[in-house]
């Protein structure tokens, strides 16, 4: 298969391209890093980004950005760029990639743990999360022919340095135990599940 991987030099998106590669052709995409270069932001980005890959067989999405903060300071400013990012980021990856995706072809998201295990400081990143899990649920009932799942990791062992204060008493998963959750979308049957990973 060929499969597109947005966010691929995350530590997410580096486990699922070491565990699709063993078989599978894989197209590495970041902001900035891998073979290609798509900004989720902007819809003509996207636009370019499909233009220059041409049909794919799946469209994994290991990225997303989100704003940490206390709801009691937080702008409307800052919550709608965890709304342009993670979600409609991905949303539009779908819109615009539908018609890149060969038949029978899939799309997995990624949402977290927190849509239903909420943190201190993480209401956008609850609600943005939520949001994308009712879209996937949703739009598989109007993709005919493609698939649509998405992955929904706790906090990363690869990251507790960095993100583990924020999560207290929360169990961790390797990237790699993550990225079975990608393959199971990838090569599975299903369409509109959210795959838990904690």
């Amino acid at each position: 298969m060929k499969i597109l991987v947005i966010g691929a030099s995350g530590t997410i998106g580096q486990g699922v391209v070491e565990e699709m590669a063993r078989d599978n052709q894989v197209i590495r995409v970041g902001k900035t890093q891998g073979d290609f270069q798509v900004d989720l932001t902007s819809e003509e980005s996207v636009r370019e980004l499909f233009a220059k890959t041409g049909k794919v067989d799946a469209i994994v999405s290991a990225t997303g950005g989100v704003h940490f903060g206390p709801l009691g300071e937080m702008t409307t400013e800052q919550f709608n760029s965890g709304l342009q990012d993670k979600l409609m980021g991905q949303v539009r990856l779908v819109l615009l990639g539908k018609a890149f995706l060969n038949s029978g072809g899939s799309f997995t998201l990624t949402t977290g743990v927190l849509a239903q295990q909420p943190i201190r400081t993480g209401v956008n990143a609850t609600a943005v999360n939520a949001a994308l899990e009712g879209f996937v649920m949703s739009a598989a009932n109007e993709l005919p022919g493609l698939r649509i799942n998405a992955v929904s990791p706790t906090v990363l062992t690869e990251a507790l340095d960095s993100y583990g204060p924020f999560f207290p008493g929360f169990e961790s998963a390797d990237a790699s135990r993550v990225a079975l959750a990608y393959r199971r979308s990838i090569d599975g049957v299903e369409t509109g599940k959210v795959y838990r990973v904690w």
